[in-house]
């Protein structure tokens, strides 16, 4: 009878012996998925005080993650706090924080993918400033619910399972930050918040969604032809605060005086959350045209839900020293500015950025 050699024996036993005490073994294969959680609805608890009354931030990740189960299958989980708050109160400190914290995770080269949770009420804004400035390939996801976690038909459960799922998807590789809720899956610079309280309020309304995903399959559908994550120059690069950018809602009889004030303030920039294309009133423009002389950079937006805002169409920018937003809507381009102030306050420069990001 032959034999096997002691040697083959040797390590056929510790083969044995790894399969026996590495139980997580089978698993090994499974993308590394981080959860950085920042609070937000998806994180919320009903209050008692009314059937709609909840506190944001209430649940903690361990038990969210314990309602999805099916989330073992798709990918090696693990999860921490940057920030526990309501997205309304989100500020560029936190922002700055988080931009940190994502980018040693990211650099991290047992992480696959990255998956933040996060209010809906700014959650386009932070999604499109970190798009900005992240600088890796590896899949970003952003994700939050419309419900409270303890609501009839919480939407979190099934919007998270599919954020892990896709921040594990070799397919979300180069596509920059992107956000799902409601089996859709959107790109950051395009998806706006468009209603108060549906399961469907995020719309990507000028581009379109970046796909769709369902119980975990995505299906892609075209690129972002814009800059972001790798092509983008702007990074943190020890930045330690963002220039103040301010937003002015237009509206019929809007005066001059806020304009000024925002001037006396110490304003870096102003953006025009302007009627229609970008316009606003005439004493209003007369203020905005005085910032500019005084080296407050100006951008026109619209507070319309989409379409573009050009340049010189009834408002002569040229001639003012004014920005066009294009496709940014102002908290968007509000985000660009800011980010643009750190590189430069020249005005044509200012301009090429909202065409190229």
């Amino acid at each position: 009878m032959n034999r096997m050699p002691r040697t083959w024996t040797n390590i056929a036993t510790v083969a044995v012996l790894v399969v026996s005490y590495c139980p997580t073994l089978k698993c090994s294969t499974l993308p590394k998925v981080r959860i950085l959680t920042t609070g937000g609805t998806i994180a919320g608890a009903r209050t008692g005080a009314g059937a709609d009354s909840y506190r944001s931030g209430a649940v903690s990740i361990e038990t969210l993650i314990s309602e999805i189960p099916q989330a073992k299958k798709v990918a090696d989980v693990s999860a921490e706090e940057v920030c526990n708050i309501g997205s309304q109160t989100m500020n560029n400190r936190i922002w700055l924080q988080l931009a940190k914290r994502l980018a040693e995770v990211l650099g991290d080269p047992n992480v696959d993918g990255v998956v933040i949770t996060h209010g809906t009420d700014t959650l386009e804004e932070t999604a499109y400033f970190l798009s900005l400035i992240s600088k890796s390939d590896k899949p970003i996801v952003m994700v939050g619910a419309m419900r409270p976690s303890t609501a009839v038909s919480a939407d979190g459960p099934i919007n998270l399972y599919n954020a892990i799922a896709l921040a594990a998807n070799p397919e979300a590789r180069g596509r920059g930050v992107l956000v799902t809720l409601n089996d859709g899956i959107h790109y950051a610079r395009e998806v706006e918040k468009g209603n108060t309280t549906q399961l469907d309020t995020f719309v990507s309304p000028n581009r379109g969604r970046a796909g769709l995903i369902h119980s975990g399959e995505a299906v892609f559908f075209s690129r972002s032809a814009l800059k972001f994550g790798v092509q983008s120059e702007f990074s943190l690069g020890g930045l330690l605060q963002l220039p103040r950018v301010e937003i002015i809602y237009s509206y019929a009889n809007l005066g001059r005086d806020v304009i000024d004030y925002l001037v006396s303030a110490g304003v870096k920039g102003i953006v025009l959350a302007g009627c229609g294309e970008g316009n606003t009133t005439d004493e209003a423009i007369a203020g905005l045209q005085d910032a500019v002389k005084q080296g407050v950079a100006v951008v026109r937006s619209t507070r319309v839900g989409s379409g573009i805002v050009r340049r010189n169409i009834e408002v002569n920018d040229d001639r003012f020293g004014f920005i066009a937003s294009g496709e940014l809507n102002p908290q968007k381009a509000r985000v660009l500015l800011m980010l643009a102030l750190t590189k430069t306050s020249d005005v044509r420069k200012l301009q090429s950025y909202f065409y190229e990001y």
